[in-house]
């Protein structure tokens, strides 16, 4: 099983339809899916979007809260309520329908960003932002693992015993 690796940028034509990345749709094609499960994204103004390794991953999810409880009644409206099957043209094209492309303000472009068990669907300035803000976060997560750890290779961390 693949990993959606990689961000592509595309064009929605006039129809709303606009092409799969080829690496995204093999992936798709091994996990022998119907086409493409999308939800809006629960914290993002992104689409979520897979195969069926995500709705496998969402039902695990769904199986280990509470069984009558609000919370997975919430999380299973939210996930499977607002969701979208899109199907794969002959063309390696999907219709993006306007309440999802309301959700991501995505008028005549695209970016498709790889996040290994799934993947997103951007408008190209909103995720250009986010990038920018995730690599900030990740380098201050770097900073806070480097103090203090110890390196690869068995040698002491700062302030180790000799």
């Amino acid at each position: 099983m693949g990993q959606f690796v990689s961000t592509f940028t595309n064009k929605i034509d006039s129809k709303g339809r606009v092409s799969v990345p080829a690496s995204f749709r093999a992936i798709l094609a091994r996990e022998d899916g119907e086409g493409i499960y999308c939800y809006p994204s629960l914290d993002a103004p992104a689409l979520d979007a897979g195969g069926d390794r995500l709705v496998n991953q969402i039902g695990e999810l769904l199986e280990e809260l509470a069984p009558y409880g609000d919370e997975k009644d919430q999380l299973a409206t939210a996930l499977y309520g607002d969701s979208v099957m899109l199907k794969i043209d002959s063309d390696g094209r999907v219709n993006l329908p306007p309440v999802l492309r309301e959700h991501a303000g995505i008028s005549d472009k695209v970016v498709f960003v790889g996040l290994g068990g799934k993947f997103q669907i951007w408008e190209p300035e909103k995720f250009e932002a986010h990038r920018l803000q995730a690599r900030e976060k990740v380098r201050e997560l770097r900073k806070l693992l480097g103090v203090g750890r110890r390196p690869k290779g068995g040698g002491e961390a700062e302030g180790g015993q000799e």
